[in-house]
């Protein structure tokens, strides 16, 4: 009789996992018009997968009131990302593990390079060696009424390098997207321009290249390509830094901040450095494991033959791959924000992503080794879908709080509305290390 039993609940468990991993295959959405107010009908979307490369695996079309859905197995089990083809610019949406609906905004284009500003500049200086490796992140602001995407396929936005400088990569996000590697288009003369499409809300682009660092000493001039914003430049305590106009702001978690307000266009500020600093990889020792950052807005990789990989919010070491300067800017932004990193434990394979550790560990362990019996290795895929998107959750809210501390120090945050998001982020946090 209890055999009977069991064999009932078991065939039970069995329907119930099977009709959960069929619902996680398939996710509905919505294209909505942010321009008009109305539906996107008859818009080109596209269902990519991020693990691999950004490789699209199916395809369709909005209906008349905007709707959509795919059905694909790895929907609900890895992250996704929905592209909406508008007017020959791309509008993305991620799509984490443990959703079954999106919804992709997409807005009227605009070449009026009036449509953006450049508030903040931060530039982060970390010695390795007898290189300097440079991370560069340039804050944009589309504040355009009605709301429009500013894009221009030939590059409508460009940054300039010092010289001697070997670009390692370029990258940029959306309002509330991680990095996406773009193909930089070379204007000669150390400039770069990318083609992104700047979504109404702020935006972020990041690039990452090195410098001769001879005798444990340079100096630098840094080219200003956008007027009027506010330049801020980050070094290790242990680095000398002295410039045109810079002033010291304070320590910020760690590192020393310099500003300088209202740098006009055309400007090259002269920057002086001298010191060592512990090498990149050891600021980010213990910080392993996360998850695929978030992508918004990439244009023309596939069609110029590029290609376009997801960047992680911060440096790791045994998943992914982040060419020289550029692993500084996220490796640094963890150590800015993150002193004492949470201790985690990596679960499963590199699909897998890992929890906060707690004082609730050991079950956590038992729900590991559990999940690896015969008798429950169908529920797998739910808790490493919980998993992941704990993980990612972690990493987004660490990439938030350090661009949150860098628009207070830019001074393009009230203090108000700084206390506000920071006690939002804060209440996150809780609430994720609760489990």
């Amino acid at each position: 009789m209890k055999r009977a039993a069991g064999g009932i609940f078991t065939a039970l468990l069995a329907t119930l996992l099977c009709a959960q991993a069929l619902q996680a295959g398939t996710v509905r959405g919505t294209v909505n018009n942010g321009t008009t107010g109305k539906p996107g009908a008859g818009v080109e979307v596209v269902l990519i997968q991020l693990q691999g490369g950004m490789q699209p695996v199916a395809n369709t079309k909005s209906d008349a009131a905007g709707n959509f859905i795919f059905d694909n197995t790895n929907i609900g089990a890895q992250p996704m990302l929905v592209r909406a083809v508008y007017k020959g610019v791309n509008f993305h949406q991620p799509l984490p593990p443990g959703k079954d609906s999106v919804s992709v905004e997409i807005f009227e284009p605009t070449g009026d390079s009036k449509t953006i500003t450049v508030p903040s500049h931060v530039v982060i200086f970390q010695p390795n060696g007898a290189t300097l490796l440079v991370g560069e992140e340039y804050g944009v602001k589309n504040d355009s009424k009605p709301p429009l995407a500013f894009f221009k396929l030939d590059g409508n936005f460009e940054a300039a390098l010092p010289d001697n400088a070997e670009l390692k990569q370029i990258a940029a996000a959306g309002p509330s997207g991680m990095p996406v590697v773009q193909a930089p288009i070379d204007k000669g003369k150390n400039k770069y321009a990318i083609s992104f499409a700047f979504r109404p809300g702020e935006s972020e682009v990041r690039l990452s290249y090195e410098l001769p660092y001879p005798n444990n000493k340079i100096s630098v001039k840094l080219p200003t390509v956008y007027g009027g914003g506010r330049l801020l430049v980050v070094v290790p305590p242990t680095v000398q830094v002295s410039g045109d106009g810079l002033q010291a702001a304070g320590q910020e978690q760690g590192m020393i901040i310099y500003t300088r307000d209202n740098v006009p266009a055309g400007t090259a500020v002269l920057v002086s450095l001298a010191g060592t600093a512990p090498a990149p990889a050891a600021a980010s020792a213990g910080d392993s494991g996360g998850a695929p950052g978030r992508a918004e807005n990439v244009q023309g990789g596939e069609a110029n033959g590029a290609t376009i990989q997801s960047v992680p919010g911060r440096l790791d070491d045994y998943k992914w791959y982040l060419v020289g300067g550029f692993a500084v800017l996220f490796a640094l932004s963890a150590v800015l924000l993150w002193k004492k990193q949470i201790p985690v434990t990596v679960i499963g394979s590199d699909a897998a992503a890992p929890e906060p550790a707690s004082k609730n560990q050991p079950a956590q362990r038992a729900r590991t080794e559990k999940s690896a019996t015969p008798a429950a290795a169908g529920n797998g895929n739910a808790l490493g879908s919980l998993d992941r998107a704990t993980a990612s959750s972690l990493d987004e809210l660490k990439d938030q709080l350090f661009r949150l501390e860098l628009r207070r120090q830019a001074g393009t945050i009230s203090e108000e509305e700084y206390s506000r998001e920071r006690a939002k982020a804060e209440q996150v946090l809780r609430d994720l290390v609760r489990g």
